[in-house]
């Protein structure tokens, strides 16, 4: 994010990268975490969002990073159902944009500031916008480059894409086999005669959507519901359900030049379910953030040699005996990506370096808005403070149910972030996490 030049920062989290568009109840769920890009937006940068941003969010974001509001442009994109009366997929962000009719004021926006697009997700849509509007694809040198890399990017943003390559970079795999839809029952069965509990995924899918846990002592389960996640003829991943320590993941850079390890973090999971991250590593770890690495670069470096540029994450299972086993990749800007920058940014405003952070989402016991919200991290010294360069962070806008609050907690060190999200659960009477 320190190129220079003003940016559209493309927000498509309604994208078929992540998972099918079919699953519109899960890309509309992710969509809502769309205003954390405000983090992003530097003077000239124009934010592309398909959820509004509450003006109290929008000066709240640009007062911590120093940036004028009327220096910065949002554009919010309304849904659009999918054609077909059958339907009930979503349209990828580029299409609505132009069947909202936004496409030439994009245009003129671009064309005035000479911009590039950042996409949360290389996906075809972002491309062939980007081509549109006449601008690169950050941080492609050009379209075509970008158009390119689709391919790999595609594959490695499923289960069974990672786990090919993943075997032929080196890594270690729970035990497993990918199958179609129609063989899953039969895969599970064969799997359950060795190992007492197997995870059943969907190829294509992202946070731990649409996973099942089956055990040999379940008899009532059945491939029924399937279909609702990777369509009837999908592919799926069945594997081994390992005893877990810790689910952990790296994120890293990827260029022509080679590929950097940025951060790394224990990811916070309920049944399988993304819900937080903490960063860094905890420090007794160094053999698994070593390989994790590792593991990371050769990937990386493997997506370097196919064209693709940009951001990578990789995810793995620390199990209860101390092995490192990798899980997946994720070759898009993920749900920390945004948060690393957000913290390195304030962090660098506030003159310190190598904050340790936390980020999750929590539910309040009653609803409230936006600036009830800010009052009470005030009242309880919990507000992010730009001269200590820690406190608490409402990083994306009052949600829309006014109970389900999106923080990050930034701090010098683990210990004080964690004290710090201990007193944030008074404030904000949180509920108990789920179990």
């Amino acid at each position: 994010m320190d190129e220079a030049g003003p940016l559209v920062i493309f927000a498509n989290f309604v994208s078929d990268l992540a998972v099918d568009l079919e699953e519109s109840g899960a890309l509309a769920e992710w969509a809502e975490q769309a205003p954390r890009k405000a983090w992003l937006l530097r003077p000239g940068d124009v934010l592309v969002t398909p959820v509004p941003l509450s003006e109290e969010f929008l000066r709240y974001a640009c007062g911590l990073t120093r940036v004028p509001t009327d220096e910065v442009t949002v554009v919010e994109v309304p849904p659009v159902a999918a054609d077909g009366p059958a339907s009930t997929g979503a349209v990828p962000m580029g299409q609505a944009l132009r069947a909202a009719g936004l496409a030439e004021r994009l245009r003129t926006l671009a064309g005035e500031r000479g911009s590039a697009l950042l996409p949360t997700a290389l996906d075809a849509s972002a491309v062939s916008f980007a081509r549109d509007l006449g601008i690169t694809v950050r941080p492609f040198p050009t379209v075509d480059a970008a158009a390119a890399a689709l391919e790999v990017t595609r594959r490695l943003n499923t289960k069974a894409g990672f786990r090919e390559v993943a075997a032929e970079l080196g890594m270690r795999l729970p035990v497993g086999r990918v199958c179609r839809r129609g063989e899953v029952h039969e895969t599970v069965r064969e799997l359950l005669e060795t190992y007492e509990r197997v995870v059943v995924k969907p190829d294509r899918s992202a946070g731990g959507h649409g996973l099942r846990f089956v055990s040999r002592n379940d008899p009532t389960w059945t491939q029924q519901g399937l279909e609702a996640v990777g369509g009837p003829d999908g592919t799926w991943v069945v594997e081994q359900c390992v005893d877990v320590a810790a689910s952990v993941s790296v994120q890293l850079e990827v260029s022509a030049t080679g590929t950097r390890p940025l951060y790394s973090g224990v990811m916070r999971t309920a049944r399988g379910s993304f819900t937080g991250y903490v960063s860094p590593l905890p420090p007794a770890s160094p053999p698994v953030s070593e390989e994790l690495d590792r593991w990371g670069v050769a990937l990386g470096n493997h997506l370097a040699r196919h064209g693709y540029a940009g951001p990578l994450g990789v995810d793995a299972l620390v199990t209860t005996d101390g092995a490192l086993l990798a899980g997946e990749s994720n070759v898009r800007r993920t749900a920390t990506t945004t948060v690393q920058a957000m913290v390195d940014r304030l962090s660098a405003l506030s003159g310190r370096s190598d904050r340790a952070w936390s980020v999750a989402r929590r539910r309040a016991r009653r609803r409230f808005g936006f600036e009830e919200a800010l009052h009470r991290l005030s009242a309880y010294d919990l507000a992010f403070d730009p001269a200590r360069g820690e406190g608490v962070v409402l990083y994306a806008d009052v949600p829309p149910d006014g109970h389900s609050w999106r923080y990050a907690v930034i701090g010098e060190h683990a210990e004080g972030v964690e004290e710090q999200e201990a007193r944030l659960a008074v404030a904000l009477g949180f509920l108990p996490p789920s179990p």
